[in-house]
């Protein structure tokens, strides 16, 4: 039992019922773990994944993750975060939502049905008498809502907050009295929310689930966490070479902390790997070598790890140009840098291509530029490089011909 709480304890920031904890692994009772999401469009990272190994641990030893779907609570919109309403989503994005996240969390964690189960929280919700849920309601104070972050900080900025967003704590506590939640395990944002679930199983005699929340740490920039709307995070789905190359460009400050929450290398080598990197230089490019490869062995297997180390090297070691770049046929109406960056990447904005430009980061043929309006031409396959892991071959395709 100590055993498997120490090994939690490695990514854990706080624990609400350690001694519940240990009374019910001592039991030698399979646990029902709570793993709850709304059913928003998914983007899975490796900070989201945190939670996901520690019920991976318990998991290989019987016990049992059931996740749960919030299709209804995805109707109402999360407040958690958020300055404005969240918009809501119709039953098919729920639905196909879903689903994705289905897939991304199978990278992580066993499906099989013995320690995996599927709910949805309208199976409790559709049918609930009205009188029952106001009854859930005037379990909870408006003072024990209103202590939250978020709220209080719209209501001084003047902003609005919908009774459906004020009720969604509510709902997600008692989520965890329906499914029989021994133990939740959430990110640092979910607390409170999750120790509702604690408050309506003590009011309604249930045992309380014990609720543990992960180590959150900075995303590749090293400074806010991990995000898809700020490009600094690692996804799950990312390719071995993606999580490659974006662990080799984080400052060199992450190691430590990355090396301890994204990895299962013994500690003893993970303050090693932290002591190498704070010196810089060439022992910090090592220790994150041995960080990207420990995080692609995790997702990929040890074969697709060196496969990376050896294509990282001989990248950017060597200097030389990777043997799989995409090829990729551009319109005859690219005529700069910046109209051939804006064909490679059409989702980025012109500022942040421009920005990468004035960086040094783009070369066409291993020619460095630093003008967005120098003329290209590729009346020839050329070689560009748009930043330390993008590169392409790119081909122009010719004019048409207007009859």
């Amino acid at each position: 039992m100590n055993a498997v709480i120490d090994r939690l304890r490695r990514t854990t920031d706080t624990v609400v019922g350690e001694d519940d904890l240990r009374e019910r692994l001592d039991s030698g009772r399979p646990l029902r773990i709570k793993y709850g999401v709304d059913c928003t469009a998914p983007d899975l990272h490796l900070g989201h994944a945190v939670n996901l190994w520690m019920m991976r641990q318990l998991q290989d030893l019987g016990h049992r993750v059931v996740f749960l779907l919030g299709d209804l609570t995805t109707r109402v919109g999360d407040p958690t975060g958020r300055s404005e309403t969240r918009p809501v989503l119709t039953p098919a994005q729920i639905d196909a939502n879903a689903a994705s996240f289905l897939d991304q969390v199978s990278l992580v964690l066993r499906t099989d049905a013995d320690v995996f189960e599927v709910r949805r929280n309208s199976e409790w919700y559709d049918v609930m008498p009205v009188a029952e849920l106001l009854g859930l309601f005037a379990q909870v104070t408006q003072a024990q809502l209103m202590s939250r972050d978020m709220f209080r900080e719209r209501v001084a900025a003047g902003r609005e907050i919908a009774v459906h967003e004020l009720v969604y704590p509510v709902l997600q506590g008692y989520d965890s009295c329906a499914m029989e939640s021994d133990l939740t395990i959430v990110g640092s944002d979910q607390l409170f929310n999750e120790q509702l679930g604690r408050h309506f199983q003590q009011r309604l005699g249930a045992p309380p689930q014990v609720v543990l929340t992960t180590t959150i740490t900075p995303g590749i920039d090293g400074r806010a966490k991990q995000s898809k709307s700020l490009n600094n995070y690692i996804g799950l789905t990312d390719s071995p070479r993606d999580k490659f190359g974006k662990l080799m460009s984080i400052p060199d400050s992450l190691v430590e902390p990355y090396a301890r929450v994204y990895t299962e290398l013994p500690l003893d080598d993970v303050a090693a790997l932290g002591d190498a990197a704070s010196t810089g230089g060439p022992a910090a490019r090592d220790a994150k070598l041995r960080l990207a490869a420990a995080v692609v062995t995790r997702y990929h297997g040890a074969g697709a790890a060196r496969t990376e180390l050896a294509a990282f090297r001989r990248t950017f070691t060597d200097r030389a140009v990777p043997e799989d770049i995409p090829e990729l046929a551009v319109p005859a109406s690219v005529r700069t840098v910046l109209d051939l960056l804006r064909a490679i990447n059409p989702s980025a904005s012109n500022s942040s291509l421009r920005r990468l430009i004035s960086q040094g980061a783009v070369t066409v043929d291993g020619i460095r530029c630093q003008d967005p309006a120098a003329p290209v031409d590729l009346t020839t396959p050329t070689v560009v490089r748009s930043g330390p892991r993008a590169w392409h071959r790119v081909v122009g395709e010719p004019p048409r011909r207007h009859r």
